[in-house]
C-alpha cells in the first residue's frame, strides 16, 4: 500500500528554480507529493539538471523557461500549467536579483530592474495564481522576502524596497483570499549558504556570522522546510505572516 504524501494532488510552480534556494524548495516539494513546475528565464546548467534532480525524488516535473516581469509570458505560462496538468495550487515566488550599490552612485536602471523582478514579477505571478485558487476555493502563495526588509543593509536600497514591497504585497493579499481558504505568507531569509554568499570576502563572511545568534549560517534545506509546511494543510490556519529564517540574526 502506498502511503499518502502531503502534497499528492498538488501542482506547485516554483519561480527562479534553476538553481540555489529555489531548485531545493522544488526538490522539497517535489518529495512531498507536488507536481513541480520549474521555472527560471535562464538555466545556466540546463534545464535537464532541474528534471532530473526531481525525478530523483520521485517527483514529476517539467520545466518552463519564462519572463515572470514580462505579463503575456507569465500568463502563457499559466495557460500551459493549466492544460497540461490543472491549475496551480501553490505558487513560491522565488526568483529575484540584486544591483547593489549606495544610493548616491545607484543608477535608476538598477532601481527599476531589481524592483521590476524582484516585486512585479511576483505580483503578475500572483495575479495569475489567485483567479485559478479562487475559482478551487484553495490555495497556497508564498513569497520569498529578506531579513534586509526587515533591518535593512547599507548598498541594497533597491532591493529592501523591492523584499519590503514584497511583504506589504503578502499581508493585503492574505486579506484579500482569506475568505476562498487562499492562504499567502513570506519568508524572511538571512545569510544562507547559496552562490551569493559564497562571492563574499572571508572579512565580510566572519562579519556576518558574528551577528548571527545560532553561530552558521543557513542552507537551502532550512528554507525549503519552512515554504513545504506553509504549502500544507497543517499550515491552513497560518497567513498574512513572515517568518524569518534566519539564525537569529533579526532579533
Amino acid at each position: 500500500m502506498t502511503t499518502r504524501k502531503a502534497l499528492d494532488g498538488k501542482v506547485a510552480l516554483v519561480t527562479g528554480a534553476s538553481r540555489g534556494i529555489g531548485r531545493t524548495i522544488a526538490i522539497r516539494l517535489g518529495a512531498a507529493g507536488a507536481r513541480v513546475v520549474v521555472n527560471d528565464v535562464v538555466f545556466r546548467e540546463g534545464p535537464e539538471a532541474a528534471i532530473e534532480a526531481l525525478r530523483g525524488v520521485g517527483a514529476e516535473a517539467q520545466v518552463i523557461q519564462a519572463d515572470i516581469t514580462d505579463a503575456a509570458q507569465v500568463q502563457k505560462m499559466f495557460q500551459q500549467v493549466e492544460a497540461e496538468w490543472g491549475s496551480v495550487d501553490i505558487l513560491v515566488n522565488n526568483a529575484g536579483i540584486t544591483r547593489d550599490g549606495l544610493i548616491m552612485r545607484m543608477s535608476e536602471e538598477d532601481w527599476d530592474a531589481v524592483l521590476t523582478v524582484n516585486l512585479k514579477g511576483a505580483f503578475l505571478c500572483c495575479r495569475a495564481a489567485a483567479r485559478s485558487m479562487i475559482r478551487k476555493r484553495w490555495g497556497r502563495i508564498i513569497n520569498m522576502s529578506s531579513v534586509v526588509a526587515l533591518a535593512g543593509n547599507p548598498g541594497q536600497v533597491n532591493y529592501g524596497a523591492s523584499k519590503a514591497g514584497l511583504i506589504g504585497m503578502t499581508r493585503t493579499l492574505a486579506k484579500e483570499l482569506a475568505s476562498r481558504n487562499i492562504t499567502v505568507n513570506a519568508l524572511a531569509p538571512g545569510f544562507i549558504d547559496t552562490d551569493m554568499v559564497r562571492t563574499m570576502s572571508e572579512d565580510a563572511r566572519q562579519q556576518a556570522l558574528s551577528r548571527i545568534p545560532m553561530g552558521r549560517l543557513g542552507t537551502p534545506e532550512d528554507v525549503a522546510a519552512v515554504v513545504a509546511f506553509l504549502a500544507t494543510e497543517e499550515a491552513s490556519y497560518v497567513t498574512g505572516q513572515v517568518i524569518g529564517v534566519d539564525g537569529g540574526i533579526a532579533l
